[in-house]
């Protein structure tokens, strides 16, 4: 069941870059098991918007309160782990994927189950060898899921996903779609995702639209 406070305040966050405005005034708030999407043109701002929300960035205009606490007052290490960030195109580190699943549970001086890592493998479409493949070795594809699962080690209160599944098959989109509502229906995940994908547009609570240009936005209630 949804929990209709919220999570994430977004209020009236922009963003400039010299005279170029990327983001103009863009207000929303997300809520625990809530899936919204983010869409729009190329270079409307929504990867901004996302890397500002994951407290990569830092807006030049509004503020982001997460359970009503701005972010900027908190520890940006202990709000990464409550709001978790995926990228298109993921920094794999160490040799192997072994060396990136673990680092979870190393940062929390835990330790790793191995055989829940190559469960977790294999619930993304990954055969259990994938543990111990070089990181050079990794497909796109493989490189964007072994990210997904790697931020999936301890469930974050908010999943923020940026084009996660542009490098997948179509099976493999489908079932990483899956998972994801699932965390959100299931386990009260709130779940931010920028996507261009129809499938994935179509599943959603909410779609955000932001427009190029300045990166305004108008918002469609799918619910």
């Amino acid at each position: 069941m949804k929990d209709n406070s919220a999570i994430l305040t977004i209020a009236d966050v922009g963003y400039r870059v010299g005279e170029t405005t990327i983001l103009n005034n863009v207000s929303f708030t997300v809520s625990p098991g809530e899936f919204r999407l983010i869409t729009g043109p190329s270079g409307c701002g929504k990867s901004t918007l996302l890397k500002i929300i994951a407290s990569l960035l830092s807006p030049t205009s509004g503020k982001i309160f997460f359970e009503g606490k701005d972010i900027a007052m908190l520890s940006p290490e202990a709000y990464r782990q409550q709001v978790s960030y995926s990228v298109q195109t993921p920094t794999l580190f160490g040799d192997t994927v072994y060396d990136n699943l673990i680092f979870p549970w190393k940062i929390r001086n835990k330790t790793p189950d191995p055989e829940r890592l190559s469960a977790d493998l294999e619930r993304f479409g990954l055969p259990q060898e994938t543990l111990t493949k070089a990181v050079s070795e990794l497909s796109g594809g493989e490189k964007q899921r072994v990210s997904l699962i790697r931020n999936l080690q301890f469930l974050p209160r908010v999943l923020l996903l940026d084009e996660i599944t542009s490098a997948l098959d179509e099976a493999n989109k489908r079932n990483v779609n899956d998972i994801i509502h699932h965390y959100a229906s299931k386990q009260n995940v709130a779940v931010l995702w920028v996507t261009h994908d129809a499938n994935e547009i179509t599943h959603a609570d909410d779609v955000i639209t932001l427009q190029p240009h300045g990166g305004k936005m108008q918002e469609a209630n799918r619910g």
